[in-house]
C-alpha cells in the first residue's frame, strides 16, 4: 500500500462499540476467513476507506485467500465506475491488481478481470503486455479462457499487423479458429494470406469446420476468392487448384471451369480464358455443366464485342479494329452454329454407346459427306454392341445405304460384309442386317444375289446350336432366326422354284420356328401351287406344332379351305375335323367353330345333325354370347322345322340366359305362342316370367301383359294377373326391406353414434317405408264397379278387371256367404240407359223403330 494511503487511511481509523465483538474475534482467529468475512459483511454500509483498510488488514494475514482477493478487487473496480479515467482511483486499483497477481497469478478468472478492467481505460499497450503476462504465467489448460477476450480486444482496434501475429500464434494451440482468422484476413484485404490459410485447411485431413462447413464448401470459397481477385492472390497457382478440384468435385465441373476461365478474364489474358472454355465444352459430361460453361462462353463473346464497339465509339473506328470486330462476331456466330454439335458430344461422352445420339450426329453433317463418313466410322468403331443402348446394327445398315444413296453399291456390299461379322448381343440384330443386305441386292435387282445372301444366312453350323444358348455366337444361331427364314420364303416364292420354296418352309417346321401365319402361307401356297393335300397336311402340322388359342386361326383357315374344297364329298372326315377341334378348343373361341359345323351340316348334312350342334353351342360359348346363340338357334330351327319345334329351345333359353335376357325370351316366346293361338299357353308362359319382373323395374312386361289380357283375356284372368303382380311387388319389397334393413344397421355401426338415437332413426325409415308400401298395395286394389262399358286406350290396372267383365244373364251369386275381401264394399249402381240413335243400325235398324 503506498505510505500516503496509508497515512490517510491512519487518520481515519476509529472504532465503535459494534465493531469490538468483531475486532476481538479476529484477534482470536487472524487466519480466518469467515471471521474477516463477517467483519467485513458488517461493515459494508461503512466509508470505502473503512472497508478497504479492513480487506488490506485481512489480505496483510491471509494473502493467498482468492476468495479475499476476488471481492475485494472487484470492490475496487465497483468503487471508480463512473470516474474520469484519468482519476488517480484508477491506478489505485490498478496497483490493487498488480498486488494480488503477485500471489493469484495462476487464477484466470483474475487476469481476465484485470484485463477488461484494462480494456475499459482504452490502455491498449498495457492490455496487451497484461494479456500477454497472463499467457505466460497460466497453464496452457486454461489458455482458451484469455484467447477470446485477447482476440476482441485486438479486432476492436485498427491494429493489422499486431492483430495478425496474435493470430498466428493463436492457431498454434487452436487451429479450429482458422476460419474466423481467414474471415479477418478478409476484412482487411489480406486476400493472399486468406487464400494460403483456406488450401491449408483443406488439404488437412483433420480439419473440422467450426460452421460446419464440409471440404467442397471450402474449396468453392477457395476457388472464388482466388478467381476474383487474380492481382492479389499471388503465392498460389489458381489453375492446379481447380484442376485438382476437377478430379475431386464432379457435381460442380462446370462451377469450376467457370471460375478458372474468370480468372483469366480478370486477369487480362482473353486467349487463355477462351482456351479454358474451348476445353470445358470438350470435357464436360452433362448437359447441366454444358449448359453452364456453354452461357459463360458466349457471355464472354459477347462481352468483348460490345468492348470492342465501346472502344471504336470513344477512339474512332479503324481499318485494323474493322477486321478484329469481324473476326469477334464470325467466333460468336461460329459458336452457337455449333452449340447442338457440341451438346451431342457432350451426350455421347456421357454415354458412347448410345445408337441414337449417334443417329442425331450423323443428321447434324447433313451434306457433309466427309464428316457423315468420319461419323459412321467413328461410331462403328466405338459402340460396342454388348453394352449399346439401343440397336446397333441401324449404325451399320445406315452407313451401307448412305453409300447406296451415293450409288456406291460396292462400298455399300463392303459395310454388309463388315456388318454380318460384328459380335452382336442378339441374333434379332444379325439378322436384321442379313434382311436389309438383301432388300438392298432386290432394290438393284440382284434377285440371285439375295437368294444366295438367305441361303448362307440360313447355312446351320457344323454342330447342333440353341437358339437361347447366350455362351455361342450370334452368328452360329442366326439360323434359327424367323426373320430371315420369313425373308427367305418369301423371295422363293417370288423368284424361286417350287420345290425350293416348299423345302424352305419344310426346314422351317422342322426348326420348329414356324408361327401360325408361315403355316397359313405355306398352305396357300402349297393350294395356289393346286397341291391341296399337300396344303392340308401342312396345316396338320401346324396344328401338331400349336395349342390353342395360337392353334385357333390355323383351325379356323384349315376348316374353310377344307369345305371349300371338298362341300360334302368328304363329310366324315370334315365331322371329324371338327371334332378335333372342338375337342379342346376353349369356350372364347368356340362360336365360330360351331356355326361353321352348323351351317357344314345345314349344307351337305342332316338338320338334325345341325340342330344338334347349335345345341351344343349353347352350353359351350362364353356366357356372355349365349343369348345370341339361342337368337341363332331358334331362328334356324323355325326356318328348317317350323316355329312349333322352337318350344323347347325358348324353355332351355328360359332357364340358362339371365335374368333380362331370359324377360326378352319369355316376351317373344309369349308372343310366338299367341300369333300360334296358343292363349292358355302364353298366359302360362307371361306367369312364369313375372317371378322375375319387378313391377318397378320391368314396368314394360307387365304392360305388355296387360295389353294381351285386354286383347284376350276375362275378369277372371286379369284378377289372377293383378294378383300375381302384386305378389312379386311385395316379395320384392320385402327383399328390398330387408336388404336396407342391413344396410341402416351397418351404417349406424359404422358411425358408432348412441345407439337409443340410431335404433329409433332406424325404426322411423322402416315405418316410413312400411307406410309407402301400404299405400302402393291399396292402389293395386281393385274398385268396384263404376258403371263403364266400354274400353280406354289409357286404361290403368284399376280399372282392367271392370273392362272384361260380361253380361251373363244366368250368372248365379254364389258369393252371398262365401265374400271374399275383393268383393267387399261393392255398390250396385243403376246405370242409365240411352236411345241409340237410328243411324247406328243402318238397314238393319226394326220397322217399329
Amino acid at each position: 500500500m503506498p505510505v500516503a494511503e496509508a497515512k490517510e487511511i491512519s487518520k481515519d481509523i476509529f472504532f465503535e462499540e459494534e465493531d469490538l465483538p468483531f475486532e476481538e474475534d479476529i484477534l482470536r482467529n487472524p487466519f480466518s476467513v469467515k471471521c474477516w468475512l463477517r467483519y467485513i459483511e458488517h461493515k459494508k454500509d461503512a466509508s470505502k476507506n473503512a472497508l478497504n483498510l479492513i480487506y488490506e488488514r485481512a489480505l496483510k494475514d491471509l494473502p493467498g485467500s482468492y476468495k479475499l482477493w476476488y471481492t475485494y478487487l472487484k470492490l475496487r473496480r465497483n468503487q471508480v465506475k463512473g470516474k474520469c479515467i484519468t482519476n488517480t482511483a484508477f491506478e489505485d486499483a490498478n496497483n490493487a491488481h498488480e498486488r494480488s497477481l503477485v500471489f493469484m497469478h495462476k487464477m484466470p478468472r483474475i487476469w481476465l478481470d484485470y484485463c477488461q478492467f484494462l480494456m475499459d481505460q482504452c490502455q491498449v499497450v498495457r492490455t496487451r503486455r497484461t494479456f500477454d503476462r497472463a499467457l505466460r504465467a497460466l497453464p496452457i489448460t486454461q489458455h482458451h479462457r484469455i484467447w477470446p477476450l485477447y482476440l476482441k480486444f485486438l479486432r476492436s482496434y485498427d491494429l493489422p499487423e499486431t492483430t495478425v501475429r496474435v493470430y498466428r500464434r493463436h492457431l498454434k494451440l487452436q487451429k479450429e479458429n482458422t476460419e474466423d482468422y481467414i474471415e479477418y484476413l478478409k476484412s482487411i484485404g489480406r486476400l493472399d494470406e486468406a487464400a494460403k490459410r483456406l488450401a491449408d485447411i483443406i488439404n488437412d485431413d483433420g480439419f473440422v469446420s467450426k460452421e460446419g462447413k464440409s471440404k467442397h464448401q471450402l474449396w468453392n470459397e477457395l476457388c472464388d476468392l482466388v478467381a476474383k481477385n487474380p492481382d492479389k492472390v499471388k503465392s498460389l497457382n489458381i489453375e492446379p487448384i481447380i484442376r485438382q478440384g476437377l478430379k475431386r468435385y464432379t457435381d460442380q465441373i462446370g462451377v469450376l471451369w467457370n471460375s478458372l476461365a474468370d480468372y483469366y478474364i480478370r486477369g487480362g489474358h482473353f486467349e487463355r480464358a477462351r482456351d479454358i472454355y474451348e476445353e470445358a465444352t470438350q470435357t464436360v459430361i452433362t448437359v447441366r455443366d454444358f449448359t453452364q460453361v456453354f452461357d459463360a462462353y458466349a457471355q464472354f463473346e459477347k462481352n468483348l464485342i460490345s468492348a470492342k464497339m465501346e472502344t471504336m465509339e470513344v477512339v474512332g473506328p479503324s481499318e485494323e479494329d474493322d477486321l478484329e470486330l469481324e473476326l469477334r462476331l464470325s467466333r460468336l456466330e461460329n459458336l452457337m452454329d455449333k452449340r447442338p454439335l457440341l451438346l451431342n458430344s457432350v451426350l455421347l461422352r456421357q454415354n458412347p454407346h448410345n445408337v441414337h445420339e449417334w443417329h442425331k450426329r450423323v443428321k447434324l453433317f447433313e451434306g457433309k459427306p466427309r464428316e457423315i463418313i468420319n461419323t459412321f466410322t467413328e461410331a462403328v468403331q466405338t459402340v460396342d454392341p454388348k453394352l449399346a443402348s439401343g440397336k446397333p446394327h441401324t449404325l451399320w445398315v445406315e452407313f451401307a445405304k448412305f453409300y447406296e444413296k451415293a450409288d456406291q453399291v460396292e462400298d455399300a456390299r463392303v459395310i454388309f460384309e463388315k456388318a454380318v461379322n460384328v459380335p452382336y448381343k442378339h441374333v434379332d440384330d444379325l439378322a436384321s442386317v442379313w434382311c436389309e443386305w438383301a432388300e438392298m441386292e432386290i432394290r438393284h435387282e440382284n434377285y440371285e444375289g439375295a437368294l444366295k445372301l438367305m441361303q448362307k444366312a440360313t447355312t446351320p453350323p457344323s454342330r447342333k446350336v440353341s437358339y437361347h444358348d447366350q455362351t455361342e455366337t450370334v452368328q452360329n444361331r442366326v439360323h434359327k432366326s424367323l426373320k430371315v427364314w420369313s425373308l427367305y420364303a418369301d423371295l422363293e416364292e417370288s423368284f424361286g422354284t417350287f420345290k425350293t420354296c416348299k423345302a424352305v418352309y419344310d426346314c422351317i417346321i422342322d426348326l420348329r420356328i414356324a408361327t401360325p401365319q408361315i403355316i397359313i402361307n405355306y398352305g396357300l401356297f402349297l393350294e395356289e401351287n393346286n397341291y391341296f393335300e399337300e396344303g392340308f397336311k401342312a396345316y396338320e402340322k401346324g396344328i401338331a406344332l400349336f395349342k390353342w388359342p395360337i392353334v385357333y386361326d390355323i383351325w379356323l383357315t384349315y376348316l374353310n379351305k377344307f369345305i371349300d374344297r371338298y362341300g360334302g364329298e368328304k363329310l366324315e372326315r370334315a365331322r371329324d375335323l371338327f371334332e378335333q377341334c372342338l375337342e379342346n378348343c376353349p369356350s372364347k373361341f368356340s362360336k365360330s367353330v360351331f356355326l361353321l359345323y352348323a351351317k357344314l351340316e345345314e349344307d351337305f348334312g342332316l338338320a338334325r345333325h345341325a340342330m344338334a350342334v347349335y345345341d351344343r353351342a349353347t352350353h359351350a360359348v362364353l356366357p356372355e354370347e349365349q343369348h345370341e346363340m339361342f337368337n341363332i338357334y331358334i331362328k334356324r330351327a323355325a326356318e328348317i322345322y317350323g316355329v312349333t319345334y322352337t318350344r323347347p329351345i325358348y324353355e332351355k333359353a328360359i332357364e340358362v340366359l339371365n335374368n333380362d335376357q331370359a324377360r326378352e325370351m319369355c316376351l317373344r316366346f309369349a308372343d310366338l305362342e299367341r300369333k300360334l293361338g296358343e292363349i292358355d299357353r302364353a298366359r302360362a308362359v307371361y306367369a312364369h316370367c313375372s317371378q322375375i319382373c319387378d313391377p318397378r323395374v320391368a314396368p314394360s312386361f307387365w304392360q305388355t301383359w296387360k295389353e294381351f289380357e285386354i286383347k284376350h283375356g276375362n275378369e277372371d284372368t286379369v284378377r289372377e294377373m293383378l294378383r300375381i303382380k302384386r305378389s312379386v311387388q311385395a316379395m320384392y319389397n320385402t327383399q328390398v326391406n330387408f336388404m336396407s334393413a342391413q344396410i341402416l344397421a351397418a351404417a349406424g355401426g359404422a358411425k358408432g353414434d348412441n345407439p337409443a338415437t340410431s335404433e329409433n332413426d332406424e325404426m322411423k325409415k322402416l315405418e316410413e317405408k312400411a307406410r309407402q308400401l301400404a299405400e302402393e298395395s291399396l292402389k293395386d286394389k281393385t274398385k268396384p264397379d263404376k258403371g263403364i262399358l266400354f274400353v280406354r286406350s289409357n286404361a290403368t290396372d284399376e280399372e282392367l278387371g271392370e273392362l272384361t267383365k260380361t253380361n251373363n244373364p244366368d250368372e248365379i251369386n254364389i258369393d252371398e256367404d262365401f265374400s271374399s275381401d275383393e268383393d267387399e264394399n261393392v255398390e250396385e249402381l243403376e246405370v242409365p240407359q240411352q236411345t241409340v240413335p237410328s243411324e247406328v243400325f243402318g238397314g238393319l235398324a226394326p220397322d217399329d223403330d
